[in-house]
């Protein structure tokens, strides 16, 4: 694959977590009362529930009820994952009484959307974060071969890995059934990518189910990027009670 830009454009995120605690919307600027909206957020691969901490302090700030994925780091099997993602879902419905906003970035936009086939009853909608929904590999050549080797460290036993045998092997055959059935009527999709990703190939993040926002970051700073924050909040305004949902792009279903 490809990559116009290189990975180390990656090393931008410093300078894109310092314009965003210098932006209004940090300040909550375009972001409605929550009301104890619930969200659950999903870190991407090789990070933990902290790689998001900025955004849960925006989103808590907002009255929003945010809830962490139990992640050290994104590296387990996806079948396992998915158990306890469910769990916290179902939880977290049940305390705020609604259904849940799930926000995802890498691999933790592909959980969430798994999360929506399977709980449709319990998402709201969906935001991933440069997010390769359309083909889980498709990443930079150093990331696959860090993918290559903790599958193997895997499959010789190392604990909280991920192995080849989550690729076709029994512990993920729900995840993959579910990861390539049709996304469910009614529940929102906003897939938020960069053309300047240096990680994952941007073209894989553009899902026929969701709404397309483009952003100008790099695949780690999305966490952090003011103009993803904007179209978070778009979303969000979009699922509050009795009111209409706002479009982003020029797509016409509802945002979440």
């Amino acid at each position: 694959m490809r990559h116009v830009t290189p990975l180390w454009g990656e090393a931008r995120i410093g300078l894109e977590a310092a314009k965003l605690l210098r932006d209004p919307v940090f300040r909550g600027e375009g972001l409605t009362d929550g009301r104890g909206q619930p969200v659950l957020l999903i870190p991407g691969f090789m990070a933990g529930d902290n790689s998001l901490a900025l955004m849960t302090r925006w989103l808590r700030r907002s009255g929003r009820h945010t809830s962490r994925a139990g992640m050290r780091l994104n590296v387990g099997c996806g079948g396992r994952a998915l158990h306890s993602l469910e769990r916290r879902l179902e939880a977290l419905a049940r305390r705020q009484g609604r259904k849940v906003v799930v926000i995802g970035q890498s691999r933790g936009g592909s959980f969430a959307k798994v999360l929506a086939r399977l709980r449709p009853d319990l998402v709201a909608g969906i935001v991933t974060l440069g997010s390769p929904t359309l083909d889980p590999l498709a990443v930079h050549p150093a990331v696959r071969a860090s993918v290559k080797g903790l599958a193997m460290l895997g499959g010789l036993g190392a604990p909280g890995l991920f192995s080849n045998d989550c690729l076709d092997g029994d512990c993920c055959a729900r995840f993959w059934e579910l990861h390539d059935k049709p996304f469910p009527r009614g529940v929102g999709f906003v897939a938020i990518y960069s053309r300047s990703d240096g990680i994952v190939d941007w073209r894989k993040c553009l899902d026929p189910a969701a709404i397309h926002v483009e952003i100008q970051s790099s695949h780690i700073g999305m966490a952090v990027h003011p103009d993803g924050y904007r179209a978070i909040a778009d979303v969000l305004r979009g699922v509050e009670p009795a009111r209409p949902a706002r479009r982003l792009g020029h797509q016409h279903r509802r945002a979440a």
